[in-house]
């Protein structure tokens, strides 16, 4: 309650002082004599028919027609570039970037006998319906029916349309998953993806698995499908990527480490350093001539690195605040109080 009732002081005090010095320079009826006329650029109602300083902030009057005159400071704020310095203000460009990425998270070599048994009961109901229906006039209707409720099982378990066509081609189960060989070269990664990042994972997305029983060996493979079903548990998908695995030394059940590499390709994109989060709005100070800053609300789109893509609400070639933009706030909103406590009232 103390410091509310010093911070109330302290604004009834800067309105005195404003409205003392407003009578000072304005001859006591708001308005300069004739000829020029200078004002304070973060007070507006400081107005001087000479040059001068503000009594409130100590910043040097500005001429009317002259640099800041077109400028609206009710949407943002005027920061001299010597203040600029002292508080830090850096600024960085609104521009069309190659935006790259990585999902970091965990994964286990797949030991899947469920989805081997169900590969297998597809394959062997495939045959065997092509033989009942040549020898035995078997009901084409009941064939289909038994063959599309099992490539229903084998897409909830995870699999894709392609992989299902190449199981059909291939004729039998993936061995990888049960009780791989010598011959297999590569290995089935179950890989464990939050729902927010689904978006960023698609087939072909190359990923890089570590295990901590090889420390500085990568294998590198690539996403083949993305379950789609949610685990409700967990808010994860499963992604299936087949994984390179020379002398066979990713063991099943062996769990690792995944990156997944994305790429968004070419956005308009600021800096994640000039966004600031203000409840249900992305905001960024625009700097514009002059000094002049204006705070302007955005819309996001991914983020990929130190890059926030940018859907609306900026244009390339803009520049924004990267550091200092707390203070810039703080300075827009100080000036907005000010304007406001010295509107007349009505």
């Amino acid at each position: 309650m103390k410091a509310k009732t010093i911070a109330v002081g302290f604004i009834i005090l800067a309105v005195v002082l404003g409205a003392v010095a407003v009578r000072h320079f304005t001859g006591g009826d708001g308005k300069a004599g004739s000829g020029d006329i200078y004002y304070c650029p973060m007070h507006h109602f400081i107005t001087s028919d000479k040059p001068g300083e503000c009594p409130i902030c100590g910043m040097s009057l500005v001429k009317r027609g002259e640099n800041l005159e077109a400028t609206d400071l009710t949407d943002g704020v005027y920061i001299s570039p010597e203040k600029q310095q002292l508080i830090g203000v850096k600024k960085g460009k609104v521009e069309k970037r190659k935006l790259t990425g990585q999902i970091l998270t965990v994964g286990r070599v797949a030991y899947d006998p469920q989805l081997y048994t169900a590969q297998q009961e597809y394959v062997q109901t495939m045959r065997s319906s092509g033989t009942i229906r040549r020898e035995e006039g078997y009901i084409e209707q009941q064939s289909a029916d038994l063959m599309k409720s099992m490539k229903q099982k084998l897409l909830a378990m995870g699999m894709s349309e392609e992989e299902i066509a190449e199981l059909e081609k291939r004729g039998k189960p993936e061995q990888n998953l049960y009780l791989p060989t010598s011959e297999d070269k590569n290995v089935w990664v179950y890989i464990s993806v939050y729902e927010y990042e689904a978006q960023l994972v698609k087939a072909g997305t190359p990923v890089e698995v570590r295990a901590v029983a090889y420390p500085g060996q990568v294998f590198e493979g690539k996403v083949i499908a993305v379950t789609p079903i949610i685990e409700a548990a967990t808010r994860t998908l499963k992604v299936r990527a087949l994984v390179n695995n020379p002398e066979n030394k990713l063991k099943l059940e062996m769990f690792v480490n995944v990156a997944i590499k994305y790429d968004l390709g070419d956005k308009i994109s600021v800096p994640e350093e000039a966004v600031m989060h203000a409840g249900t709005r992305d905001i960024v100070f625009v700097a514009g001539a002059s000094g002049h800053f204006e705070s302007r609300v955005v819309k996001l789109g991914n983020k990929a690195g130190n890059y926030y893509e940018v859907l609306e609400g900026l244009a390339e070639n803009e520049e924004v605040v990267t550091s200092g933009n707390f203070l810039v706030d703080s300075e827009s909103k100080l000036n907005a109080g000010f304007n406001k406590a010295s509107e007349p009232n009505k």
